[in-house]
């Protein structure tokens, strides 16, 4: 920032000595407008032209001119092409740095699409944390995904090589949030081409959109008109049920959270020999089984294994420590 704001005031000083010339010129020797203005640029690029010769008044004018005209242009050159140079190098070895970073990645999602969904997604991602990769071809975007620290590849997700570049085939999940459907649905196929088995979840515009989104192979589809009609309805019809969710799910609470919780190997035992109820004080809501399965309200007798996910209620801390059970 200081070497931008000295340039800007050695092009400014450029200007105000330019104009000063200028007029000068106008006054002691008579010349117009046009005379004046070629006689103050000849003068401070080192140039030497003068329309007619000058008088002793005009002569000075040219000697402080030069003397003060030079270290300004020589200055403000300098500093606009160190500018620009460095400037080049940090785009092209910060895109190399940034590539090498999601090379490494394992296990990550893929978030293509960093407009208003995409911010909100990248948002929650960040805040649990689940490391991630936004792909956005919208330069001004990925500058803001940047500014946040997060990782980037600027590129167009409807394309293969880019889903690849931010690797799609090291990922755990893609969510493509572009405004487009038919892109949406676009990315939806390449992945589905790519990695079969990769969880997709797609937003969708409209009810056709979601329905080309399902045939395409999305996971699961959200459309944001009618999630945002839902929650109107139930902030009348259930405002208390919609108050503990928002408390629940909201990634800043503290009080209380639902959280879906894998099971790993070192957790596959019986629901009542986990000890998630009595030493953690979480409550257990339901168990989702490897096959599909949803049981609510499970039983101690409920046997947990490998590939299960528990979705439980609690302090934030409480299951930090189930997480680590569970492992």
């Amino acid at each position: 920032m200081n070497r931008i704001r000295n340039a800007l005031i050695g092009v400014t000083a450029l200007v105000v000595l330019t104009a000063g010339g200028t007029l000068g010129y106008m006054r002691l020797e008579g010349y117009s407008f046009g005379e004046a203005l070629f006689m103050a640029v000849t003068v401070l690029s080192t140039v030497g032209l003068q329309p007619r010769p000058l008088g002793p008044y005009g002569q000075a004018l040219t000697v402080v001119l030069i003397f003060f005209g030079l270290g300004v242009v020589l200055y403000t050159v300098a500093l606009v092409t160190q500018q620009v140079i460095e400037g080049e190098f940090r785009a092209v070895f910060g895109r190399r740095r940034m590539e090498r970073v999601i090379d490494r990645m394992q296990g990550h999602i893929v978030v293509c699409g960093f407009g208003r969904m995409g911010r909100m997604v990248c948002r929650e991602l960040a805040a649990k944390p689940v490391p991630f990769v936004v792909v956005e071809r919208d330069e001004a975007s990925a500058a803001r995904a940047e500014a946040d620290n997060y990782a980037v590849l600027l590129g167009d997700a409807t394309e293969e090589d880019t889903l690849r570049r931010a690797g799609l085939l090291q990922a755990s999940a893609v969510v493509t949030a572009v405004p487009s459907d038919a892109e949406n649905v676009f990315i939806t196929l390449t992945v589905r081409a790519l990695c079969p088995e990769r969880t997709v979840v797609a937003r969708a515009e409209t009810e056709a959109g979601a329905e080309r989104l399902r045939q395409a192979g999305a996971t699961r589809v959200v459309s944001a008109y009618a999630i945002g009609g839902h929650r109107m309805a139930q902030a009348i019809l259930r405002p208390s049920v919609l108050d503990f969710v928002d408390l629940a799910t909201h990634h800043r609470s503290l009080e209380l959270q639902i959280e879906e919780i894998a099971v790993h190997r070192a957790g596959s035992k019986p629901l009542g020999e986990s000890e998630v109820r009595d030493n953690l004080d979480v409550m257990v809501i339901a168990v989702r089984k490897a096959g599909g399965e949803l049981r609510f309200n499970p039983s101690p007798d409920e046997p947990l294994a490998e590939g299960d996910r528990v979705l439980v209620v609690g302090e934030a801390a409480a299951l930090k420590m189930l997480e680590r059970k569970l492992a």
